[in-house]
């Protein structure tokens, strides 16, 4: 979808839009959303970092998701300058700056983790992020290389936490900290399992039970541990996807991604996806509290799975593992 085509959708009778899901937890689909509910999440983010009328907005992302879409909602709404590129791997590239003029500096952008990391590669476009004023990070988890790296930045970086029938994002965080804090307006409780429950009437008309497991502080704020669908159960041992791939990436190895297949003894077993060599020693070693984690099988992959907006494609991986 083109800025035009999004612009003459938002301009026409309809009260509502249509939006894709990314895919992350199973096959996208097309939902329906309010415009005036748009609104009102646009009006809730630019309140919360206070991004003013007159502020520059860069729009770096792919329209046909809701993350695209919201950034130009939120520029509508608080009468920003909309600054557009063509959504690539490279949004602050010397050719995409130019294009936009060479803004001396940018107040609001957001970005998936992919195109931070990216940009973090190249001396010229990493000087341009760092004339970013707020950056959000969302569409998939940050990496803990990423995150110690983006700690280091003289700029307002947030990982956001959120989903498309949400509008995008309920809570923030800064890279420094370790809990998302929720926007104003959303009240958050728990399930049985302690997966997070949202209610947020302005932004979507139901409440919103998640499989998404959290940890709350006593001022209301939340860090995710991980995804009730994520959870293998392997030899009666209850082991958690995210906290394995955690442990993986503090120990040096951020190409691998864990999934798990049926066994006839376990009844589920860890698979690990990887594009490169484990040294099987090395994990024993380092997993010595945790021996539960280490993969029962390894699978040598070209690439990792992941869906159209970058996120782990949890689905495609548990096939790739049955295949192995």
């Amino acid at each position: 979808m083109t800025l035009e085509e999004f612009l003459a959708q938002w301009k026409d009778a309809s009260p509502c839009m249509e939006v894709q899901t990314s895919g992350s937890t199973g096959v996208p689909k097309r939902i329906y959303i309010e415009k005036v509910r748009m609104r009102a999440s646009a009006r809730m983010t630019c309140d919360f970092l206070n991004i003013k009328q007159g502020d520059t907005a860069l729009l770096c992302m792919p329209l046909d998701f809701i993350a695209g879409k919201m950034m130009v909602v939120r520029a509508l709404e608080r009468g920003l300058e909309l600054l557009s590129v063509e959504p690539s791997s490279h949004p602050l590239s010397s050719a995409n700056m130019a294009a936009i003029g060479n803004p001396p500096s940018i107040d609001f952008a957001a970005m998936v983790p992919l195109q931070v990391w990216n940009t973090l590669q190249i001396p010229e476009e990493r000087e341009a992020l760092c004339r970013i004023r707020h950056l959000i990070i969302g569409g998939g988890a940050i990496s803990q290389a990423l995150e110690q790296e983006l700690r280091t930045l003289p700029i307002n970086v947030w990982s956001s936490y959120g989903m498309t029938e949400t509008l995008s994002h309920i809570a923030l965080r800064r890279i420094t900290e370790g809990y998302y804090t929720p926007l104003p307006g959303i009240t958050l409780n728990q399930d049985q399992d302690g997966c997070l429950i949202i209610d947020a009437p302005h932004l979507c008309p139901e409440r919103l039970f998640t499989n998404d497991i959290a940890h709350f502080t006593d001022h209301n704020c939340f860090q995710i541990i991980g995804r009730r669908d994520n959870t293998v159960c392997s030899g009666g041992i209850k082991i958690q996807i995210e906290e394995v791939e955690a442990w993986l990436h503090s120990i040096g190895h951020d190409d691998v991604m864990v999934t798990y297949r049926d066994d006839k003894a376990l009844g589920q077993a860890l698979v690990y996806l990887t594009t490169t060599e484990i040294d099987m020693d090395t994990l024993r070693q380092n997993a010595v509290k945790n021996r539960y984690w280490l993969p029962r099988h390894i699978i040598k992959v070209t690439s990792l799975p992941q869906t159209p907006t970058s996120k782990p494609d949890r689905a495609k991986a548990r096939d790739m593992a049955k295949g192995g």
